[in-house]
């Protein structure tokens, strides 16, 4: 009997500003190795959803566990990793220096973090690229580094919001190369972008959120069998993982949901590690 808990449990999520309700009663369980590509509208709470998983913002109600473990009895940082929609690169590090930083950050020793740091630039193909500070890299490369440093710690649990956002195609499939390899570790990956065929790439069970709530999940297989027989020509029906998301949009819009303010979450602030550069190199 496998008695280990899920990388992610969370109960009936609710999440209000002001007069927008952002979350309505959200619940999701994501178990070790697996990829979830969680889709939905900008504004349909996906990025909230996150920011409350990670422990960076409190519920109004409802639970979450990582690991087995209530955030808010006990610190789950060191379980979690995070890569949001924009850039936490520091432009003058050098990249070994951003990774080494955050590695540090996350309580390694300067050896541990060193050798993770060149694990992990060769797993996104930035060897080469060690000693150019941050700012000098193509944008691609630095999308490459920004979620590098999301797992210098080896989280239980990663979070990548949109990491392919501006990527070039080599950027865009080192970081696809990256997820699949974190999962077969047995890391748990939460995946959102606009780029339906990456979730097919990457094999990835689909949760779709929309108006802040959960209104469909499963495997590709079950939701495209589901949702994707649309008609997209007279006669040519097509049955794919994009009609099946338009479908399930369309569907949920019917049960009168009244639409939504967009979501705004305030980007995470952190200190800089300037005074810390040549201890994380």
């Amino acid at each position: 009997m496998n008695t280990t808990p899920p990388a992610l449990l969370a109960r009936d999520i609710h999440k209000t500003y002001g007069s927008n309700q952002v979350l309505r009663g959200v619940s999701l369980r994501v178990e070790p190795g697996q990829i979830l590509g969680l889709l939905g509208r900008n504004g349909a709470g996906k990025s909230t959803f996150i920011t409350i998983a990670c422990s960076l913002r409190r519920a109004d109600s409802g639970s979450v566990a990582i690991c087995g473990v209530d955030p808010a009895q006990n610190n789950v940082g060191e379980l979690i990793g995070y890569a949001p929609q924009e850039l936490g690169i520091y432009p003058d590090l050098t990249v070994a220096q951003n990774l080494g930083y955050f590695g540090r950050l996350h309580g390694l020793g300067r050896r541990a973090a060193k050798a993770r740091s060149e694990e992990v630039m060769e797993m996104l193909g930035l060897t080469g690229k060690a000693n150019q500070s941050a700012k000098h890299l193509s944008g691609g490369q630095q999308r490459r580094l920004h979620a590098g440093m999301a797992i210098m710690h080896r989280p239980k649990l990663i979070f990548m919001d949109e990491p392919t956002v501006g990527a070039d195609v080599e950027a865009r499939s080192q970081i696809l190369d990256t997820v699949r390899h974190l999962a077969a570790e047995g890391a748990a990956v939460v995946y959102t972008s606009h780029y339906l065929a990456e979730f097919e790439e990457l094999g990835a069970d689909v949760a779709v959120l929309n108006q802040g709530r959960l209104v469909a999940q499963g495997s590709l297989e079950q939701i495209v069998a589901t949702y994707g027989q649309i008609p997209v020509q007279v006669h040519v029906p097509q049955a794919d993982l994009h009609s099946a998301y338009l479908q399930i949009l369309k569907e949920s819009d019917a049960e009168g949901l009244a639409p939504e303010a967009p979501e705004t979450v305030p980007a995470p602030q952190k200190n800089s590690p300037k005074e810390n550069e040549n201890e994380a190199a």
